[in-house]
């Protein structure tokens, strides 16, 4: 046999993880890790958070799962936190982003066919997109790296340029659907929207009564100083796509809809085994009753202030290295003018600072929520050590 147990679709580094705490981790001979990846975006209190460890417990030890087929005290508690918190009146919970975007995708076409429209079906969505690795999500995704082994990929989306909001008009047709679009794009180089597009496509939905799906599972829950990224655009969706951070490490995900773009979704439309169980119920509404508070979002805001400022005067010592800096919050990128993947490398071997590397060139920044002063200055110091030794390296 030579095909390992772990089924190799990930090219794995040599970093072994074996316990975690706060904003670091350690590995099997007890090196220490500067955690600025957070599993991409997953870990918003950090590691072994003491009030979300003691939640998993006192839940795991009451009651795990029962079945959708039952009553949910549970995820009712938390279904109306979250539409306490947004815009949304109401919540079909998952396990991950992909489902949640899966429901988003069913719920925007059986909104048309509710309401007699069966013709719209065609979902517009954004170039450098990352939705997700289901096949409806590699489907709305113009990538073709994350397309290939799995042709045929289905019908129904329409591929245009992220942030043109005239290719976003010029797309609608009579068979449109909506529009799914990060507000920040993640693993396409921590690109925001601009306001005059997230504000333009909400004008287009409303226009030609089609919907708003927003994908959040990135941006979402915190990572950009509000809780969910659409408020910075004033704007209301019409379903949104949550998780990552809504866990907090405990997987989970869930699809936020108005009762109008919801209208589709009735009884037996949609269901999941493990999604709503009463474990990831009660990680789920600590973390927004933690996340939601108005000082931890203040924090989270100026944290990333920090940071970016940070960054900004940094970078200007390594003008062949670094070209810019983007993102929102705790949502951060660098734009390299070298390899961002071999420099994402250099961080984590020889520094021990772990980032993730993100499309257009950038290298990804998303720590903990959680993080104060001190880590900003350890992430500095390793990030200027590592800057240091790479121009050397790049100039010899």
């Amino acid at each position: 046999m030579t095909i390992s147990p772990l089924m190799p679709v990930y090219p794995r580094c040599e970093v072994r993880p074996v316990r975690g705490e706060g904003c670091y981790l350690y590995d099997e001979a007890g090196n220490q890790y500067l955690d600025f990846n957070s599993g991409i975006a997953v870990n918003a209190l950090g590691h072994a958070h003491p009030e979300l460890t003691k939640t998993i417990q006192d839940q795991a030890a009451t009651l795990m799962h029962v079945s959708n087929l039952y009553g949910s005290p549970q995820g009712e508690k938390l279904a109306q936190k979250l539409v306490d918190i947004s815009f949304a009146d109401t919540v079909f919970f998952t396990n991950s982003g992909s489902e949640a975007i899966e429901c988003a995708i069913k719920a925007m076409r059986a909104y048309h066919q509710a309401v007699g429209n069966d013709q719209c079906f065609e979902i517009i969505t954004f170039s450098n997109a990352f939705h997700g690795r289901t096949l409806a999500a590699i489907s709305a995704s113009n990538q073709e790296k994350m397309h290939h082994g799995f042709h045929p990929l289905l019908n129904g989306f329409k591929y245009v340029e992220f942030d043109d909001l005239e290719a976003a008009k010029n797309a609608v047709g009579p068979q449109t659907a909506g529009f799914l679009v990060e507000p920040i794009q993640g693993e396409g180089g921590i690109r925001p929207a601009s306001q005059e597009f997230m504000q333009g496509l909400r004008a287009l939905a409303d226009e030609h009564d089609i919907l708003l799906a927003l994908d959040e599972v990135q941006c979402g829950v915190g990572r950009t100083g509000a809780f969910y990224a659409y408020e910075h655009y004033d704007i209301v969706p019409d379903v949104l796509a949550s998780a990552k951070g809504l866990g907090g490490g405990f997987p989970m995900g869930a699809c936020l809809a108005t009762e109008k773009a919801a209208r589709g979704m009735t009884l037996g439309s949609h269901g999941s085994t493990y999604g709503g169980n009463p474990l990831a119920m009660a990680v789920g509404c600590m973390m927004v009753d933690t996340v939601g508070k108005p000082d931890f979002l203040s924090h989270v805001r100026i944290m990333g202030q920090k940071i970016t400022q940070g960054l900004e005067q940094f970078i200007g010592n390594y003008p062949t290295l670094f070209e810019s800096v983007r993102g929102q919050g705790l949502m951060l990128g660098i734009k390299m003018k070298v390899d961002s993947r071999a420099f994402v490398a250099h961080l984590r071997d020889n520094h021990n600072l772990l980032t993730v590397a993100a499309g257009d060139n950038v290298v990804r920044l998303l720590p903990p929520l959680i993080i104060d002063d001190s880590h900003i200055h350890d992430f500095m110091e390793r990030l200027s050590a590592a800057a240091a030794s790479y121009d050397v390296a790049v100039e010899g």
